[in-house]
C-alpha cells in the first residue's frame, strides 16, 4: 500500500481557562472552532486542557504544554476583571514582567474613542514584556503572543476574530482529508475487518463511532489521498456486505 513521505505537520495544544467552564455555568464553544481551524490549516491538535482561574494551575499548564507542543493556544482570562489572570500567569510562566503595553493601550483608546481608560479597560493593556499583540477588531482589547503561546479571548466571537489574525503567522501543513461511512450493524461485527484494513493502511486513521439507538459511523482520516481512497473502498465494501447479510437498508439509501 502507499506509504509516501509526507512533510511533517506542526502540533498544538489548547488550554481553556475559566471557572465558569468547569462549573458548567458556561458551555465552551471554542474547542470545536479551534479544532476545525487546526484541521483546515494542517496543524494537529493533540491535547485540550481546562484550567481553573488559579494562578499556579495556569502557570503549570502553560509550562507543560509549551514544552511539549509546537503551538499552545489559550482562551479566556484576559478581560478587565480581577479574576482575569491569564496575562499574569503567562508572564510568570516565562519569568518576564507584566507591563502596560503602549500599543495595546492605543488599540483600546482607538476603539473606544475616549481620551482616558477606566481602570478595568486599562487592565487589558497589561501584556507580558516581549510579547507581540493579537489584533481584536470586535472590542479592541488585544490578545498576545509570547514564544509559542497564543493567548486569546474566551468570548467566541472575539476569539474567532483573533484566529483570523494569527492564521498567517502559523506554519501550515497539508490538510487532513476525511471520509465518513454510515454503519447499520454493531461494532462487534466490523471490529475484525476494520483491524485488518487499519494494519494494511498505517498512514490512515480509522475510527468507529457508535451512537446508541442510531446508525453509527466509521471515519477515515489521512493526508495521503490515494491511501484514503483505497482504504475507504475496502471499508465501504465490508460494510455493504454486512448490511446485505443482515437485511439493513440505511435511510439515505431507501
Amino acid at each position: 500500500m502507499s506509504h509516501q513521505n509526507l512533510k511533517p505537520r506542526k502540533n498544538a495544544a489548547l488550554l481553556i481557562i475559566g471557572d465558569e467552564i468547569l462549573s458548567g455555568q458556561t458551555k465552551d464553544e471554542n474547542i470545536n472552532t479551534i479544532a476545525l481551524f487546526c484541521t483546515n490549516i494542517g496543524i494537529d491538535l493533540k491535547e485540550v486542557r481546562i484550567a481553573a482561574d488559579e494562578l499556579e494551575n495556569i502557570i503549570i499548564s502553560i509550562n507543560e504544554l509549551r514544552k511539549n507542543y509546537d503551538y499552545v493556544f489559550s482562551t479566556g482570562g484576559i478581560g478587565p476583571t480581577h479574576d482575569d489572570i491569564t496575562a499574569d500567569a503567562i508572564a510568570k510562566a516565562f519569568n518576564v514582567e507584566l507591563e502596560i503595553n503602549a500599543d495595546a493601550k492605543a488599540m483600546l483608546l482607538n476603539h473606544s474613542g475616549d481620551k482616558q481608560l477606566s481602570e478595568g479597560r486599562l487592565r487589558m493593556a497589561r501584556i507580558p514584556k516581549g510579547a507581540t499583540l493579537i489584533k481584536n477588531n470586535v472590542t479592541g482589547a488585544p490578545g498576545f503572543i509570547i514564544k509559542n503561546v497564543y493567548a486569546m479571548a474566551g468570548v467566541p466571537i472575539i476569539m474567532q476574530d483573533m484566529l483570523k489574525s494569527i492564521a498567517p503567522l502559523l506554519v501550515q501543513g497539508e490538510r487532513i482529508l476525511s471520509n465518513k461511512i454510515m454503519v447499520g450493524v454493531g461494532e462487534s461485527k466490523i471490529a475484525l475487518g476494520l483491524e485488518k484494513i487499519q494494519k494494511a493502511f498505517e498512514n490512515v486513521k480509522i475510527g468507529s463511532y457508535p451512537q446508541m439507538g442510531k446508525f453509527s459511523s466509521i471515519i477515515l482520516r489521512s493526508n495521503d489521498k490515494i491511501a484514503l481512497e483505497k482504504s475507504t473502498k475496502l471499508v465501504q465494501s465490508m460494510v455493504d456486505e454486512l448490511h446485505v447479510e443482515n437485511n439493513i437498508i440505511l435511510p439515505s439509501r431507501i
